[in-house]
């Protein structure tokens, strides 16, 4: 990004003070923001870094309170901005994200934000260093505006939370915004930010993608580092970014698989070296889904009549008829590996891997400030909300770990699974998998759990799986536009490029995201000396799911 004279001479009026200056700092406006908007808005003079990001945190602070998707925000953010001005004086606008404002899901280490997990008892847990996708996203010009709400230490879909309390959908408030990004998928729908980050051990990229009329990638195991985010499975865990588009999405990719091999995470040395160092975003500019072959997996479907799953079948059907009438093959898979209840029984690995990874993260010299030294010390503090629904999991999981005679032949059985993908992939010549995220619209307030959804596949099998916007079901009185649904797209490993392509172009021929109505007016932006503080509310957490028990 290279700005001519003329809008140098602008900003260094504007860091004069130039009252004229500073009227057109704030004249972008940020709602449905890409990279390439903000980044014309620097480079056409029309706002500054600063003026961006306090755009951004004027909705936080109009909206937010609405949604309560907020954990906390970057003490840091404006002088991080203020910088950024400067380098633009200088003529130094290098980094594929300059400036663009980044919310973090708050289960990764940041050095300059507690990073607690949403759990009460790490309310004061310090990283002394950042996660490597934290870095990378600095080093590539990112603005990290703040942390994100999330199902407690990322447990579930629901995305309530001892410190951040209960994350509503900001397209119908008695709804639930998925999870356990959800906190990630409401600010991002909202316009809180460019970009989201997010982690996924079974669901967790890809629930409030569909739930937020968004976009995510849960990566192939290995093409991003998980060091520094709080863990729960060696297996399954998995971090990416969620974007309001495709070309954010594919920008976003790139830049936190930049990492590269990372000793503290060894499952990223097995990327080959023919998938390291790609700019996904070139790949979203070719192709064609003529004569693409897509597996419609069935099982993943509730063909039951009522108004949580018709909608969800109706917005998959308009998709794959959409994808037809363009060439593309869609191929009814109807085989019985396709169980998403039956795969998270018999082959998820949590319980047997969560306690070892949390105990590992709880030791590590690089976390400071007071905290639990284990997971069995997290929850003896009774300063924790584990959904009823959940205590089962979490008790196992206190005794359990990969010693457990049970957990080889899981990881056997996992395998076969793998090999049974693949073969599926084979026998009917597919480019990739389509199937609805969530079976039914994403659940109510106060709902035992997230069920429906179908991320359990990829989660144990290591796969890439891109989501997007499928469509909504009809507008009621507490959802105005609807409730968004969700489509993944999940192929065979290393095969990010493809994906993205492929749901560039699904996005291409059904454009159905649109603003949620309830932020969809503009906020005049402030002027701020300093970053707000946000205070979460923990009023609206539902009585169904009661502190400290377990």
């Amino acid at each position: 990004m290279k700005l001519n004279r003329a809008v140098l001479v602008l900003l260094q009026l504007i860091h004069l003070g130039s009252s004229h200056a500073q009227s057109c700092a704030n004249r972008f406006d940020v709602r449905e923001a890409t990279i390439e908007s903000v980044h014309n808005a620097l480079s056409s003079g029309l706002s500054t870094c600063r003026g961006i990001v306090e755009a951004f945190i004027s909705r936080i602070e109009a909206y937010n309170p609405a949604i309560n998707a907020i954990i906390t925000l970057n003490p840091q953010a404006l002088a991080v901005a203020d910088s950024l001005d400067r380098a633009i004086a200088d003529g130094n606008t290098t980094g594929a994200l300059f400036c663009i404002p980044v919310l973090l899901k708050d289960n990764y280490d940041t050095q300059d934000m507690k990073t607690t997990g949403g759990y009460l008892d790490l309310a004061n847990s310090q990283p002394s260093i950042d996660a490597p996708a934290v870095i990378a996203l600095k080093r590539a010009g990112a603005v990290i505006l703040g942390k994100t709400n999330l199902h407690e230490l990322a447990l579930e879909g629901l995305s309530v939370s001892s410190i951040g309390g209960q994350t509503l959908n900001p397209y119908d408030l008695s709804r639930t915004p998925g999870g356990s990004s959800g906190g990630t998928g409401a600010d991002i729908a909202a316009s809180f930010a460019v970009l989201g980050t997010g982690t996924d051990t079974v669901n967790s990229l890809r629930s409030p993608a569909s739930a937020n009329s968004l976009f995510s990638v849960r990566p192939t195991r290995g093409l991003i580092s998980r060091a520094g985010i709080i863990p729960i499975s060696y297996t399954q865990d998995a971090i990416g970014p969620i974007a309001r588009n495709m070309e954010d999405l594919a920008t976003a990719l790139t830049v936190m698989a930049s990492v590269d091999y990372d000793e503290s995470d060894n499952v990223t040395s097995l990327v080959p070296q023919g998938s390291r160092n790609i700019d996904y975003a070139a790949a979203l500019y070719s192709g064609s889904l003529q004569g693409v072959r897509l597996g419609l997996v069935e099982g993943f479907f509730n063909r039951s009549n009522s108004n949580e799953t018709t909608p969800v079948n109706e917005a998959l059907d308009a998709t794959t008829s959409a994808l037809t009438a363009v060439g593309a093959k869609v191929v009814p898979i109807g085989s019985p590996i396709f169980n998403s209840t039956y795969i998270l029984k018999n082959y998820d690995t949590q319980r047997f891997e969560y306690r070892q990874e949390m105990d590992k993260y709880l030791a590590k010299p690089s976390l400071r400030g007071s905290h639990p030294g284990t997971m069995k010390d997290l929850y003896a503090s009774g300063k924790f909300l584990v959904i009823p629904s959940q205590y089962e999991y979490v008790n196992t999981a206190l005794v359990s770990s990969t010693q457990n005679i049970t957990y080889a032949p899981r990881k056997l059985d996992i395998q076969n699974l793998t090999l049974a993908l693949r073969t599926v992939f084979a026998d009917h010549a597919l480019d990739a998998l389509i199937y609805p995220e969530q079976a039914n619209l994403v659940v109510k307030v106060g709902a035992a759990s997230q069920f429906g959804r179908n991320g359990i596949l990829a989660a144990v099998t290591g796969s890439p799986v891109v989501t997007v916007p499928a469509g909504f079901s009809p507008a009621t009185d507490t959802a105005p536009k609807g409730i968004p649904i969700g489509m993944e797209i999940l192929g065979l490993p290393w095969t990010e490029g493809k994906l993205l392509n492929l749901a560039k172009q699904v996005a291409a021929i059904r454009r159905v995201r649109k603003m949620p109505a309830l932020t969809e007016a503009p906020i005049e932006a402030a002027a701020y000396d300093t970053v707000p503080i946000i205070v979460p509310s923990l009023a609206n957490i539902p009585s169904a799911y009661p502190l400290g028990r377990l």
